[in-house]
């Protein structure tokens, strides 16, 4: 099959087509689930589907690559569910993921230089893409494959002007071996799309309504070409602490209809989000440039979507159906009946607790001691915590003690005594005596994804003062959460002394949640009480969880669970105020 970009329409064999897309992000649904969503978008009545891939998830660290062969292996579901599909490798990818898939090493060393020209940017990108190009280029259409577009870099132009880097990176595809069109997808607005677009390369946009008014804007820059809004956004995302605001089935539908009224092809964002396992979701930064007070992304990426985060369809995919069965090609097909779901609810019976020192010791990484306190970059951690240890000398005044810089949220303690819980903005731990003992334990609630903070660094950034004067000697050491995950880490969990069981107290709890003969299914787990942290079911990385809201049960899909024991793992980092204790047993509900 030969897929080209014509003067007004995309074209296959030489017959025009409309690419009616959804966005479905293979790292988001358990892999044993994939058939049935790609099959529920067909049911809706796409021909194509749209995929992300994360550099951070794939290479986690400098000199480790893992499982490329996923993105491979999803593009041949794809093909299987007789879908068109449309691969946005990066390097940068927002989708409110992680750092926005720039691995942490690289924006750790680099800062401001990524995502522009620099020659070491650039090299860890030629590494990355000479790893995970070779699933994309073997599966083109014009080699039988699903794949008909190839995105070049994400939304450029709401970050950079780089007109040297966009051109390197389109130059680089080509010489990697992708043969089919290349395209950016961009605001729009006119500098969004004069930062971002690539001559000779397809642009579409990126927009949730006003389609008219949004392609009018395109076409000021592209007079000839395909129309195509890449990001149809059809809901929202929700951030921790914030309500969502869900976006209405009909209006939704309408403002798909007029897409398609202007000839457009669409790519749905998201036709099913699924979820943000293993505390990968990401933040943004409030305010209109996105440089404001942080806003952390809850685990489900649900985003209001058609097809919801468990698979099932919504008043919304019945809306949009309609919209889109017109303009199938035939006749469409049946929608698949929705996955199973446990039999429940089944409450965890909890049996032992590891208070987090403990695991931290156990667990973490080497405890180094600077002048300065380290940043997690420097400690090597991702995605999880640092202990922050620091001497007040004395004799001396109580004088404040605060700590600058603070990324993100770091529960204290004060000689053994447990201090506020601080946030970024609000970093006084009080008024403190010397000699004293300080630990500040900080977390970090998802690396920024969008706008001009994107890659900026987590822990403590500043400093720990007493009065004006810095504190040095500082002690840091770091528990990533890849130490309690894969077979080494459940080495390394059953290997801990664990006591007896201390529901929501602040450390790493063990227990294990009996499924009934025939009772396997989708479920969702709940922590009645617990404030927040991460949980693992059959060791699977299910997410975070906080009381914040407005999330409060974290899903969990069938496949992970088998009939019998399933161990269940929480890793509470805050535990409740005052006395420990006050938290039920975690339980899987249908």
């Amino acid at each position: 099959m030969r897929f080209a970009v014509g003067e007004r329409d995309f074209e296959v064999d030489g017959r025009p087509v409309r690419l009616l897309s959804g966005a479905l992000h293979y790292f988001r649904v358990h892999e044993a689930q994939w058939g049935h969503r790609l099959a529920m978008l067909r049911a809706m009545g796409l021909n194509c589907v749209e995929t992300y891939v994360p550099w951070n998830w794939h290479a986690p660290r400098p000199d480790e690559v893992r499982d490329v062969g996923a993105l491979g292996r999803f593009l041949d579901a794809v093909a299987a569910a007789g879908l068109m599909a449309i691969v946005r490798p990066g390097p940068y990818i927002c989708g409110e993921w992680e750092n926005g898939g720039l691995p942490w090493w690289v924006t750790g060393a680099l800062g401001r230089r990524v995502r522009t020209r620099d020659a070491a940017f650039l090299r860890a990108v030629d590494a990355w893409w000479e790893a995970v190009l070779p699933q994309v280029v073997a599966r083109q259409c014009d080699r039988g494959g699903p794949v008909v577009l190839v995105q070049v870099e994400n939304e450029y132009g709401s970050y950079g002007s780089d007109a040297e880097y966009l051109g390197y990176l389109a130059r680089r595809l080509r010489e990697l071996g992708v043969s089919v069109p290349l395209c950016t997808s961009d605001g729009a607005e006119d500098h969004m799309l004069t930062g971002g677009s690539v001559p000779g390369v397809l642009a579409t946009v990126n927009f949730g309504s006003r389609a008219r008014e949004a392609f009018a804007t395109l076409r000021r820059h592209r007079a000839r070409g395909p129309l195509m809004c890449m990001e149809f956004w059809c809901g929202w995302f929700a951030h921790w602490g914030e309500e969502a605001e869900p976006r209405g089935a009909q209006d939704a539908a309408e403002a798909l209809r007029e897409v398609l009224e202007c000839g457009a092809s669409v790519n749905v964002y998201m036709a099913h989000g699924g979820t943000s396992f293993g505390g990968w979701a990401g933040a943004n930064r409030a305010g209109e440039v996105q440089d404001g007070a942080l806003l952390p992304t809850v685990t489900s990426y649900d985003y209001g979507a058609p097809v919801d985060e468990r698979g099932r369809p919504t008043e919304k995919f019945w809306r949009m159906r309609e919209v889109l069965a017109p303009f199938a090609e035939g006749p469409l097909p049946g929608v698949p009946e929705p996955e199973p779901v446990v039999a429940g609810p089944l409450e965890a019976a909890l049996s032992g607790w590891v208070a987090l020192d403990a695991v931290v010791e156990a667990l973490g990484g080497a405890e180094v001691c600077a002048g300065v306190p380290p940043t997690f970059e420097e400690v090597g951690v991702e995605r999880g915590l640092v202990r922050y240890r620091v001497a007040v000398p004395g004799p001396r005044e109580p004088y404040a003690l605060r700590v600058a810089g603070l990324r993100d949220r770091a529960v204290t303690v004060v000689d053994g005594v447990r201090g506020p819980v601080l946030e970024e903005g609000s970093e006084v731990l009080g008024r403190v005596p010397g000699p004293a003992e300080a630990e500040l334990w900080v977390e970090s609630l998802g690396r920024v994804n969008y706008g001009p903070r994107l890659g900026e660094a987590k822990g403590i950034t500043g400093g720990v003062l007493h009065e004006r004067q810095y504190l040095h000697g500082v002690r840091a050491r770091g528990l990533s959460l890849d130490a309690v995950e894969g077979a080494a880490g459940a080495a390394a969990v059953a290997g801990l002394a664990f006591g007896g069981p201390r529901p929501g107290a602040r450390g790493l709890h063990r227990g294990t949640v009996t499924v009934p003969e025939g009772g396997v299914g989708d479920a969702v787990v709940e922590l009645p009480g617990w404030t927040r942290g991460f949980v693992w079911v059959g060791g699977f990385p299910v997410g975070r969880y906080w009381s914040v809201g407005p999330q409060r049960g974290l899903f969990v899909p069938g496949p992970v669970l088998r009939e019998g024991e399933n161990e269940v793992l929480v890793l509470e980092l805050e535990g409740p105020d005052g006395a420990d204790g006050a938290a039920g047993a975690p339980r899987l509900v249908p």
